[in-house]
């Protein structure tokens, strides 16, 4: 690689670097009342409106389309809110870097994703979705013919959200994602599948 192309990777990191710090100190101060109005949400998504277009960054960009989704009709309401503190809370605090890419290294996923049928099948949500609420997710599925609800033999598919880290084991979601490969090692015909794959084949 060139000199020059790695001063451009470098300057690309250093810049990440500094929003991801600056969104950080964002969300603390959004959070720090507890509630999140419509004032607020409106200003975070200014800010990475203007910030978005100068990295590619996954943890700007995914934020950009959750609060873009959640503003989309102009008005924040109560359950929005509440989602959108929990979101910014766990990503201020640490328990989890928001937007990370899942790792098939890291995580049980089915590999390779296989094709996902909608229409009879039973879903099984777990984690944070940069698609939106857990509400929207079922939505989405009651939309296309599926059924949605709690992990049990009859789940044809668990959903992973895209905010996930290397340390799922170890975070509240880890149990329903340990329960799922224990079930697919016993010969439960179960799939386990990122966000991203499962938004691709609603497509």
């Amino acid at each position: 690689m060139s000199e020059t192309k790695l001063h451009m990777l470098f300057n690309r990191a250093r810049a990440d670097d500094r929003q991801i710090n600056e969104l950080i100190g964002l969300a603390h101060g959004i959070i720090a009342d507890g509630i999140v109005n419509q004032a607020e949400a409106e200003y975070l998504f200014k800010w990475i409106a203007a910030n978005a277009p100068l990295t590619e960054n996954p943890v700007i960009n995914l934020l950009y389309r959750r609060v873009d989704k959640i503003l989309n009709d102009g008005k924040l309401d109560a359950e929005e809110a509440a989602d959108l503190l929990e979101t910014l809370t766990r990503f201020s605090s640490g328990d989890f870097e928001i937007g990370e890419a899942l790792k098939a290294t890291s995580l049980p996923l089915c590999d390779p994703a296989p094709t996902i049928r909608f229409i009879g099948s039973s879903f099984c949500f777990t984690g944070t979705f940069a698609f939106g609420s857990r509400k929207d997710c079922e939505t989405a599925i009651a939309k296309l013919g599926g059924n949605f609800g709690s992990l049990t033999q009859k789940t044809t598919y668990l959903v992973i959200g895209a905010y996930a880290t290397d340390s799922w084991a170890h975070s509240a979601f880890g149990r329903k994602i340990e329960k799922a490969v224990g079930m697919r090692a016993g010969g439960v015909p179960i799939s386990i599948v990122g966000e991203s794959h499962w938004v691709e084949q609603m497509r």
